[in-house]
């Protein structure tokens, strides 16, 4: 059974996340040189490297493994379950913008979940430490993630898309904000103060995701949202601030301050040490 391809404003799914991921890539990564929020430890370029690498190996492992499992992409996955009518979205009759609303809002759930997950299971923890053992705090640190891990999370919101059922459309914004909401949140950029305390009202600004990568364990293992705010708050895994305060908290992993991280074999081979 063929699922028909989806676009929005005539762009094709890939362009449209291409382009908005580029271009908030842009914007974030300047903001941070106009108004940087920290002094920066390692050079730039080759943190950059790295980031972007991991990146690109990811997705040519997810891309790979669409060859034997096409429902990889979650939008395919989406489609498939409304043409089979899987899902609790598929059960309910909702007008598609309350559909588009709760699916994006249970999906950032999800992704919430999946993070606290990657923290507490010692498997799983082994491919997340490559992202936190970046000692520097910037917009490419969204993407220096372990291509194992990449791939894990891609099966992980097939089932999670699978179970719900949304409308692909609502996968597609979702994945476009997500992906543009880990870029400003990891983005070193100084805030106004007055601006940081209304946004994280609804939204996990980068104040707030920074203390999730202070070398404090009891830091890191706190503010695990993506977007927006609320489960950190309800859940009681929620900091406002870092006890040595942002100019001066230490970025990274006790174990590998002294390491190679922005070197991508390092990087790589960090799971299997």
């Amino acid at each position: 059974m063929a699922a028909d391809p989806v676009s929005i404003f005539g762009l094709s799914e890939p362009v449209l996340r291409i382009g908005v991921f580029a271009a908030a890539f842009a914007v974030f990564s300047g903001l941070e040189a106009m108004l940087p929020r920290r002094a920066r430890r390692n050079r730039r370029i080759s943190r950059w490297f790295t980031n972007i690498s991991m990146l690109v190996l990811a997705t040519i492992l997810i891309r790979v493994i669409a060859l034997v499992l096409p429902l990889i992409a979650a939008t395919t996955a989406a489609l498939y379950a409304g043409q089979l009518g899987l899902g609790l979205f598929n059960a309910l009759d909702l007008p598609l913008w309350l559909e588009i609303a709760l699916a994006m809002i249970l999906l950032d759930l999800a992704i919430w979940l999946q993070h606290l997950i990657s923290h507490m299971a010692p498997l799983f923890w082994r491919l997340h430490r490559v992202h936190h053992a970046d000692r520097d705090f910037d917009a490419s640190t969204a993407l220096r993630f372990h291509p194992i891990e990449m791939a894990l999370s891609a099966l992980y919101k097939i089932v999670v898309v699978m179970a719900l059922g949304p409308a692909a459309l609502a996968v597609i914004l979702f994945e476009i904000t997500l992906n543009a909401s880990a870029l400003f949140n990891h983005a070193n950029m100084a805030l106004p103060q007055w601006l940081d305390r209304i946004l994280r009202t609804v939204f996990v600004t980068p104040d707030m995701h920074r203390v999730h990568h202070s070398i404090h364990a009891a830091e890191h293992n706190h503010n695990y949202g993506f977007c927006l705010s609320i489960w950190d708050r309800l859940f009681a895994t929620y900091t406002a601030q870092p006890k040595d305060g942002h100019a001066k908290m230490v970025i990274g992993l006790t174990d590998y301050q002294c390491d190679p991280t922005e070197r991508l074999g390092w990087s790589l081979w960090l799971p299997m040490r």
